[in-house]
């Protein structure tokens, strides 16, 4: 499957503004790419390009005053399948796990392990294997937060999304990874591209996406809270601990989004020669649902 996906942001600033973006997609995602992801500057910006602790490809620019623009336009190939459903994946005892994997058992800031654990254990005690612990825990998530844009803000705890019981995308994913995390099983955050592809188009306007991934099995799997199905064509950009290691742009100042457009679609061939449709400014943006 291809996927024609990326993003046109615009950014309005004072003074000059240091910037981190984290805008390609992962590197293990790269021999997939059938056209260079290309990121563009208007006016033109010196970029260096680092990765962070967690593999991340990060970019590094200021903005200078005034309005910058940021545009990005690429096919990727993506398997054909959708997420992987392994009910039989086994819960890890923790002496058992990767060292790797011990940072995504511990609290962060958005993830505040210690505050529900009955409620971790209530919903997945039931469940043998460690694939239905987690996905009890989803299902918990799925249905105690309400998903609505108006209900964005960026600092909102797992914690306070459990109680608050109102979100975007990146509270169920941190009420998710928090209630794993309880139960012992690292869980990490995850932002990146996905697009209406296998399922009826959705009637807002395209963003990028949060989703999480519980290492069950001997392994990594995805799961999604919001929308708690498998879905196709996810393209990872970072990963991290929670929101604040995966942020698409961190300023070091004040800086206005004032312009913001995703666009994910299945193309047939790689002809970029039709630029992708625009659409209108979403009322959350800048905050990433």
């Amino acid at each position: 499957m291809l996927i024609r996906t990326g993003f046109d942001l615009c950014f309005r600033t004072w003074n000059p503004i240091p910037t981190i973006g984290l805008l390609d997609v992962r590197p293990e995602y790269e021999p997939q790419l059938r056209t260079p992801q290309g990121l563009a500057t208007d006016p033109d910006l010196e970029v260096h390009r680092f990765t962070d602790m967690f593999g991340n490809v990060g970019s590094r620019f200021i903005l200078p005053p005034g309005e910058t623009w940021v545009r990005r336009d690429f096919v990727i190939e993506v398997p054909d399948d959708p997420d992987p459903v392994v009910r039989d994946a086994e819960w890890h005892k923790v002496e058992d796990l990767p060292d790797e994997t011990l940072p995504y058992l511990l609290g962060s800031r958005y993830c505040e392990v210690g505050k529900l654990t009955t409620a971790a254990w209530s919903a997945a005690n039931p469940c043998e294997s460690g694939w239905d612990k987690v996905q009890a825990v989803v299902e918990l998530a799925h249905r105690q937060i309400q998903f609505g844009y108006g209900y964005a803000r960026n600092d909102r705890t797992a914690f306070e999304g459990y109680g608050e019981g109102c979100g975007v995308c990146r509270d169920f994913a941190h009420l998710a990874i928090t209630l794993c995390r309880e139960l012992h099983i690292p869980a990490r955050y995850c932002t990146g591209y996905l697009g209406d592809i296998g399922i009826d188009p959705i009637e807002a306007p395209m963003d990028f996406s949060a989703w999480f991934e519980a290492y069950v099995g001997g392994r990594w799997y995805t799961f999604d809270a919001r929308h708690n199905r498998p879905r196709h064509a996810r393209i990872v950009m970072a990963r991290g601990r929670d929101a604040t290691d995966t942020a698409i742009t961190t300023h070091f100042g004040p800086a206005d989004l004032v312009h913001f457009h995703v666009h994910t679609d299945e193309v047939t061939d790689t002809d970029l020669s039709r630029p992708p449709a625009e659409t209108a400014l979403p009322q959350h943006a800048g905050k990433f649902g």
